[in-house]
């Protein structure tokens, strides 16, 4: 099988395994939000493949987040939820992947780490952006609705604070080990 091949079904797999882990996180909830564990196949996706690949996967767990966990915002403006969903999504993947790529070559397990924490910081932030230009009014409410004296502490706390710890904490540990697993199937093994 052709490397072009290996990539698309490794990709298409791994699209599946978005769209499932994305649609099944739904009930694990911290705070306003679900924790979505989708980063680690769009980082396992981006080392293995690139960041086209994933920069896709990301853009699929964009679309599946519309549909699954983004009412609350859809309420309030249906452009600014599909730019700030869809762009955390892709810019998540894609910088997973070109931070891996640039540092593959010094030191993969490095690489893998770094991505890892790269892709949640890139979705957060993207998020918390996309929360600043498109919703403020809202979440301005949402904080005095909810005690905190500002809206920023309200967005770093009531909204991502412990989903994005949970989130990074995961991703770090599991893509860097998968990645690492399957480096490890893929080198040849040494006949005796």
């Amino acid at each position: 099988m052709s490397e072009k091949t290996k990539a698309l079904v490794g990709t298409g797999i791994l699209t599946a395994i978005v769209i499932v882990l994305q649609s099944l996180s739904i009930g694990i909830r911290f705070g306003t939000f679900c924790i979505t564990l989708v980063l680690i196949p769009i980082v396992v996706g981006a080392a293995l493949y690139g960041w086209k690949a994933g920069a896709w996967l990301g853009f699929v767990f964009g679309v599946v987040v519309l549909f699954t966990d983004a009412q609350a915002f859809l309420a309030i403006s249906i452009p600014g939820t599909i730019i700030t969903c869809v762009l955390k999504g892709v810019l998540a993947g894609l910088c997973a992947g070109l931070v891996y790529q640039l540092i593959e070559k010094s030191n993969r397990w490095l690489a893998a780490i770094v991505a890892a924490v790269v892709s949640p910081v890139v979705n957060t932030g993207i998020f918390l952006l996309g929360c600043m230009i498109f919703f403020m009014d809202t979440i301005n409410q949402w904080a005095a609705g909810a005690g905190f004296a500002s809206a920023g502490t309200y967005m770093i706390v009531g909204l991502v604070g412990l989903n994005f710890l949970i989130e990074m904490g995961v991703n770090i540990v599991l893509s860097s080990v998968i990645i690492r697993i399957l480096d490890a199937v893929k080198k040849p093994k040494i006949a005796n």
